[in-house]
Formats: C-alpha cells, structure tokens, sequence
C-alpha cells in the first residue's frame, strides 16, 4: 500500500481531535498487520469505494472511547449505548471525508459509518495489507487500521 494513501487519513485523524476534542494526538510507528491480531472494544469503520477499496477503522479500548466521546459532546458519557456507538461512528465519518478531499484523484466514495461494540478483531481486503497506526493522547490510546487497494 502506498504510503501517499495512508498520509491523508493519519493528517485527518489528527485534525479532527485538535478541532473537535481540543487533544493533540501522536502518532506511533506505523505497522503492517500480523498475528496475534489486535482486539478492540469499541471500532468504528468506514468503507471506501472508488478508485481504490477497502475501510478505514477508528480502533478503541472503551475508556478512550469514553474520554473522547465525552470531550466530544461535552457531556460525561460513562457507558457504551447509543450516544456512544453515534459518535464513534460520527468521527470516523469525519475522518473518511477529510481524506477525501486530499485524495481527490482517486475519485473515493465513502460508506455510512458502522461501529462494533464488543471485544472483536477487525478483518480488512483478503490479499491486500492492513496497516496499523498506534495514536496516543490525553483522551487515551487508540488505533486506525487501513486496508486499501487501488484499481
């Protein structure tokens, strides 16, 4: 996978917690899947259609989901339901159209978000490469997972 398509969603992760959560994520070192597969507690995905497919994933333990939800809406949100799984669902969907725009050449559709809440591992394209990249912040660890093959 090139990495000139991985940029753009990493830029947009980033901007997304700096304007909506007030945290300044950092990234880690990008990895390419492999077994022992992480598991998540709360993941929310968005497919990609186009000149390329594949999803990008937002990836949480639970209590990150909750820091960041909560700062999100500027409410305590103490508990995984409805309110949580929206915006989830909501900041991935951020994240997908602000890469969008900067890969404005692969001509990408994006899909409605869908958010899993339960302790699962996440499968990308079958033969296509999933990179992980670890982010860290005051709201608390979480991941994006991207599987993309351009046509």
């Amino acid at each position: 996978m090139n990495v000139a398509y991985i940029n753009p969603f990493i830029a947009a992760t980033v901007a997304c917690y700096k304007n909506m959560m007030d945290a300044e994520p950092t990234q880690g070192a990008p990895v390419i899947k492999r077994e022992p597969f992480p598991k998540y507690d709360i993941s929310g995905i968005i497919g990609l259609s186009g000149g390329a497919q594949g999803s990008i994933s937002l990836c949480y333990p639970m209590q990150s989901a909750l820091a960041t939800v909560s700062k999100m809406v500027g409410v305590p949100i103490t508990e995984a339901g409805v309110d949580l799984a929206d915006a989830i669902g909501e900041i991935a969907n951020i994240v997908a159209g602000f890469a969008k725009r900067d890969l404005a050449g692969l001509n990408l559709s994006i899909s409605l978000p869908n958010v899993i809440i339960s302790n699962h591992v996440l499968s990308g394209l079958s033969g296509v490469p999933t990179v992980i990249v670890p982010f860290t912040c005051s709201l608390g660890p979480f991941a994006m997972e991207i599987s993309l093959k351009t046509s």
